[in-house]
């Protein structure tokens, strides 16, 4: 058995910055992901005037309910897109002018149903360039809340922002939705939000969150269930078996359905209170998978799918078009470069073998390595890195990108491989 070390959750991380910046009291996070993500939404807060301060295993956060520290502040939300989406949403609980800026990828990416909901609740923003794009400026004055509607088809983190946003309002917030993408995502933030003493529930198509704040809490993050599943999926290809502490049963993230995945192709997975093992049997058949609700996962199945013993399709996925890159289409550009026959359609990907009947273990796929291209995402490098386990030669043009999340990936990847080989 192997034992692997996952670092914090991102999405966890990111909820957790922003309830402790709201909370009333100082708020201790435990093992908090340690990358440039949450290390940007980090300096955000702290260009709101929020004190944030960080040892190597624990963050400690000043909340302030009533607000940024601040009546001015300039924020660039590097590549983050929670950065980007939820500390607009904290700022207009202040009294201020804030702008925020992203990075070129993160202008890319759409922001106009959160902020068109922002506006519905008397919110007074400004798009400076593209309409629904950063660069954004918010004069804010608080929010007194009230009932907003919201499509959340593009993203769950336009309604974790607004449910978020709920308690700090005057009057509280009645949302409903009109549709709803990745919807583990927002159980993560309902559950992380009655951690930090807010009232929040589900009713009819939407959900209502009741005013009173936040108070604040010691709060430990759970291992990164997307980045585990990179290395559940190196089990399952490579025959060897691996062991992830701290995400079990009771784990709240979705993604650690992926498993379930794996265990519909052949893989043998085992779940505890406190941790997941996954083992490869020698057998990874093919399958249809809906994975609208485990989307982040999406390029780590379709890195592995050309092992399969027959065609692999993920449907229902068409919001990983307009993740850090349109992944579908990168995962397709980089399975072709490899000699994999793919097919591609408005919100899926068909991988289809070229060996089918090859066993596992042993590269035999009809696969040959290349330089993987990135599109600067780091779920691409990460997945693909999977795939290199099987096929010698595989390169990739941005390894780096992978500090978005999980700056010593490579390196803990190379020990799996070691173990592996060994």
């Amino acid at each position: 058995m192997t034992l692997v070390d996952i670092p914090g959750s991102k999405s966890i991380t990111a909820r957790a910055l922003f309830l402790a910046a709201a909370a009333d009291g100082v708020t201790t996070l435990l093992r908090p992901l340690r990358s440039d993500d949450t290390e940007g939404f980090a300096e955000g807060l702290g260009a709101l005037g929020y004190r944030v301060g960080r040892t190597r295993d624990a963050w400690q956060i000043d909340g302030r309910p009533q607000g940024p520290a601040v009546a001015e502040a300039d924020v660039y939300c590097r590549d983050g897109a929670t950065t980007a989406r939820f500390l607009p949403t904290l700022a207009a609980t202040g009294r201020g002018t804030y702008r925020f800026d992203a990075s070129a990828q993160m202008r890319r990416r759409p922001l106009a149903p959160l902020t068109r909901a922002l506006r519905d609740l008397g919110v007074d923003l400004r798009h400076e360039q593209a309409e629904g794009h950063h660069p954004l400026t918010v004069f804010a004055q608080g929010v007194k809340g009230g009932a907003v509607t919201l499509d959340a088809g593009l993203s769950s983190q336009y309604l974790t922002a607004l449910l978020l946003l709920g308690p700090l309002t005057r009057d509280g917030l009645r949302i409903t939705l009109t549709d709803l993408v990745s919807a583990p995502y927002v159980d993560i933030t309902t559950a992380m939000m009655r951690e930090f003493g807010a009232e929040v529930r589900r009713e009819g198509a939407g959900y209502v969150v009741e005013p009173g704040g936040y108070r604040a809490t010691t709060y430990a993050i759970e291992p990164d269930a997307s980045t585990a599943s990179y290395f559940f999926a190196a089990a399952a290809v490579t025959g060897g078996e691996v062991t992830v502490a701290g995400l079990g049963s009771g784990a709240l993230q979705g993604d650690l359905g992926f498993v379930e995945v794996l265990r519909r192709m052949g893989a043998r997975v085992e779940t505890t209170a406190d941790r997941t093992t996954v083992a490869g049997t020698g057998e990874l058949r093919g399958l249809t998978v809906d994975m609208r609700d485990i989307s982040d996962t999406m390029p780590t199945l379709a890195a592995i799918a050309p092992f399969a013993s027959g065609p692999v399709r993920i449907e229902n996925v068409a919001n990983t078009r307009v993740k850090e890159c349109d992944r579908l289409d990168a995962c397709a550009e980089n399975l072709r470069r490899l000699g994999v026959e793919v097919a591609t359609g408005p919100d899926w990907i068909e991988i289809r073998p070229a060996a089918a009947s090859t066993p596992l273990p042993g590269s035999g796929s009809g696969t040959s390595g290349a330089e993987i291209k990135s599109y600067g995402d780091h779920r691409i490098v990460m997945s693909f890195a999977v795939t290199g386990l099987r096929v010698p030669g595989i390169s990739f043009d941005d390894p780096g990108c992978v500090r978005k999340t999980f700056p010593g990936f490579h390196e803990e990847f190379a020990r799996l491989r070691a173990r592996i080989s060994g």
